[in-house]
């Protein structure tokens, strides 16, 4: 990652303004860090500890840690030798409060009952809570504010359907510190499990020179087609997109080289800038890792992630296809050519020197259809990446690089962790209150009983604004808790609205006024932001309008519905791939000169498309034979505008 993209990361990501140390300081670090990762894998691998003291025993760990490594400002000197002697104190705290819940949980359970050590510890613990999420998530902090105060402090004073009873303290400490719904429930769970599996295990693909891999591998794919920079891109920020699950971080790393190779091959630097916001970002709906969150939506629905890695697949295919037609059509348009072929790697000689390093992510999808879980297979594969990185010497990976994958990796799910923490209030505070209940009942009461289309759009707007500035996998976990069962009360799927939210909450990333995916694609583009953005949301079209088809309908969502024939499924597949060439071209334009017609014309062939592409996303035979009569009807028409003498 180069200055420029550093400094854009670090504006929006509090991630990137962690501190570095040196001297004793900095060995101490790496020494917690590679002891939380020993402790992180022998605990998954072997289960030996119980949910609630496996959750306890992370926060121990990450606490500690994020008040060493976030500055408590943001104007703070980073460099240090050591720590500030109020965030020694803080450190000293947290050990000392979760500690004590680590030992007295099993009596408290036992009795259900609260002392008044109790209630005074939880109230640290939470405070503690708030001021690490304020250093490592910033606005998130803020959302877990307004629900912990509305629970807690001003919901008893609302009228009507939104007032809430008068909660105790001890009734409020018992709720988000020691009960399995707040600070020790499904966001640590989710932070101590797969989260910090899979982002370390990102990590260690990563040293192993997987992400060079991909970037060959992509280059000899799509390199000599026309626009061929924009669609290496495309496929290399979709895969390590996938694997990171973030999309910010994508953008920073892989967009520092991709996005000024746009810019030289002839793009627009606003277009170029736009194309990487959006590959990176649908790396995080898109199997087979998803960032982690489909495993943790699999959890959530109590599913096998085989079901959601299959249900997934076609909405996430759908999506590229749109964002690579995009692309060819500009190239089209702008008379682009593809790479020459000496700039592009034989196919032969990449796999021969780097395949090897696939059978990690072989090992890890195989062992799950065995029937392992996510997690085992996962920390199998981490250990498979080190041995099969040693098949070839320009890949193996000795010490010294083991230890900046475990520090890296470790690192790296600080922040997303403290954010799931943080959560826990808000998920405690909804369950509590029974606010997502109540507003399920009044956007009912608004749409009316199974108005799934107006629902999703309350639903679309709710996900995307509680999406802004969260990572993707700690996105879900707030929609889940909040805009899941809305979607639920109108009638759609399980598998539907969780999917549904789970998208929406990513596409934030591209969202103005936020867009964060954009503000850093657009800074290493040196491109207006807000062009940027409305550009990004043109090429990621099918993310925001295939939801609301299967939501309708979830013939998309392959193997989600009990009775549906493959070949069905299939079909309509097939057809939406259609669909979303027709609605990109029509968005887009299509790149050939029309010498007839005028604007009038153009505008109504484009319309055509657009709605010929919207009838074949739709699963129906008779949206279908629509789609294919106004296709003709935008081909008769295009036909005499390039060839006006024919009429």
């Amino acid at each position: 990652m180069d200055e420029r993209a550093q400094r854009l990361v670090e504006e929006k990501e509090a991630d990137s303004r962690t501190r570095s140390y040196h001297g004793w300081a900095d060995k101490v670090v790496t020494c917690l860090l590679v002891f939380w990762t020993a402790f992180e894998l022998w605990a998954n691998l072997t289960g030996r500890l119980g949910a609630v003291k496996l959750r306890t025993a992370h926060i121990l760990f990450l606490l500690p840690l994020c008040f060493l490594l976030y500055p408590t400002f943001r104007k703070e000197k980073r460099r240090r030798k050591a720590p500030p002697v109020w965030d020694l104190a803080l450190i000293a705290a947290a050990v000392f409060c979760f500690g004590y819940i680590l030992w007295r949980y099993d009596a408290m359970a036992k009795t259900g009952r609260l002392n008044q050590t109790d209630v005074w510890i939880g109230v640290v613990c939470l405070l503690l809570a708030f001021e690490a999420a304020r250093r490592a998530s910033g606005n998130l902090a803020l959302i877990a504010l307004v629900f912990f105060s509305y629970f807690a402090l001003w919901g008893r004073f609302v009228p009507g359907t939104f007032g809430t009873a008068a909660f105790t303290l001890k009734r409020v400490i018992k709720s988000l510190v020691w009960d399995t719904i707040g600070i020790l429930g499904t966001g640590a769970g989710v932070s101590a499990t797969y989260i910090f599996v899979f982002v370390l295990f990102g990590a260690f693909l990563k040293y192993s020179g997987f992400s060079q891999f991909i970037n060959d591998i992509s280059l000899t794919l799509v390199g000599r087609s026309p626009g061929g920079p924009a669609k290496v891109s495309v496929i290399a920020s979709a895969l390590m997109g996938m694997i990171n699950g973030s999309a910010i971080a994508n953008v920073a790393t892989t967009g520092t080289i991709t996005i000024p190779l746009m810019k030289k091959t002839g793009y627009r630097k606003e277009f170029a800038g736009a194309v990487e916001a959006v590959a990176s970002t649908g790396g995080q709906f898109t199997p087979p890792i998803m960032g982690a969150v489909g495993f943790v939506m699999a959890e959530f629905m109590s599913v096998s992630y085989t079901q959601v890695m299959l249900a997934a697949a076609i909405p996430a295919f759908l999506y590229y296809l749109a964002l690579l037609w995009s692309v060819h059509l500009e190239a089209k348009r702008l008379g682009l050519s593809g790479l020459a072929p000496e700039n592009i790697p034989k196919a032969g000689k990449v796999l021969r020197e780097r395949g090897h390093l696939l059978l990690p992510l072989v090992l890890l999808l195989a062992m799950m259809a065995m029937g392992y879980t996510p997690l085992y297979a996962a920390i199998l594969a981490i250990f498979a990446t080190v041995a099969v990185s040693w098949l070839r010497k320009g890949t193996r990976m000795g010490p010294k690089v083991i230890l900046r994958a475990v520090v890296e990796g470790s690192r790296s799910a600080i922040g997303v962790g403290i954010s799931c923490i943080i959560i826990g209030v808000i998920i405690g505070s909804v369950n509590m209150t029974g606010l997502g209940v109540n507003f399920g009942n009044l956007i009912l009461r608004v749409v009316g009983e199974g108005q799934l289309f107006l629902g999703g759009i309350m639903v679309m707007v709710m996900s995307i604004i509680l999406g802004m500035g969260v990572p993707g996998v700690a996105a879900y976990v707030i929609v889940y808790a909040v805009a899941v069962p809305v979607l639920r009360q109108v009638g759609a799927t399980e598998m539907a609205a969780n999917l549904f939210c789970l998208i929406y909450a990513c596409l934030s990333n591209i969202t103005p006024p936020v867009a964060m995916s954009s503000y850093v694609a657009s800074g290493i583009a040196d491109s207006d932001m807000t062009k940027t953005s409305l550009i990004a949301i043109r090429l990621g079209i099918a993310g925001f309008i295939v939801p609301f088809f299967f939501l309708d309908n979830p013939v998309l969502l392959y193997g989600s519905t009990q009775g549906v024939p493959a070949l069905l499924t299939l079909y309509c597949f097939a057809t939406a791939c259609i669909g979303v060439l027709a609605l990109s071209s029509g968005l887009a334009g299509l790149p050939e000169r029309r010498e007839g017609g005028g604007l009038v014309l153009l505008l109504l062939t484009r319309g055509m498309l657009v709605a010929a592409g919207l009838l074949f996303i739709h699963p129906s035979v008779a949206s279908d034979a629509a789609a294919l009569a106004l296709i003709a009807g935008e081909t008769a028409l295009d036909r005499l505008a390039l060839h006006p003498k024919l009429s």
